[in-house]
């Protein structure tokens, strides 16, 4: 079927609100359904847009690509986790570095429920999942699906992570019904 907008026949279109669009106008079309049918009402022609579809360019590509050669690196693309702190452009650990190594030592070495260890370190239970499944605490980056070796110093051993991925898959279970 022939896109909405431009008219062009995309072998990967997809339907927004119905209508189906190609992957150049999907990526301006406009989240509410008022504003999508006037997006759609104003027509464009589709050689006008066949550059973004020759070169394969999308909005925010570029910014991905420089997002990925900086993780490749070894350098952060978030904000850093609970025992770090961002100095020059590299992570540091701060005070709380021995909060996170206590915590993952508390997980391995009592036998307390994620609710209430997470209440003891004044976490949300989410939140202490997060950090106990975190691979920036062994010095390593993940971005896109993709683990890279870090330029920051490790906080936890691979020992002590790897056991807590252990521990914390017997209490990800799922409950039997």
């Amino acid at each position: 079927m022939a896109c909405k907008k431009c008219g062009y026949i995309d072998p990967k279109e997809t339907k927004i609100f119905k209508s189906p669009v190609c992957q150049i106008c999907k990526t301006f079309a406009p989240n509410n359904p008022i504003d999508f049918q006037n997006y759609i009402s104003e027509k464009i022609d589709w050689k006008i847009l066949d550059t973004f579809r020759k070169y394969k360019t999308f909005p925010g590509q570029k910014q991905k690509q420089g997002m990925q050669k900086m993780a490749t690196i070894g350098r952060l693309q978030t904000r850093p986790p609970l025992g770090y702190d961002v100095v020059n452009g590299n992570l540091t650990p701060n005070e709380d570095a021995s909060r996170v190594h206590s915590l993952f030592k508390t997980f391995l070495a009592r036998n307390y429920s994620l609710n209430s260890l997470a209440k003891n370190f004044s976490l949300s239970v989410n939140g202490l999942k997060k950090i106990l499944s975190n691979r920036t605490y062994l010095g390593e980056i993940k971005f896109d699906g993709k683990i890279n070796k870090g330029t920051h110093p490790s906080i936890i051993s691979p020992e002590i992570f790897y056991a807590t991925q252990r521990k914390l898959k017997t209490y990800l279970k799922p409950r039997k019904q």
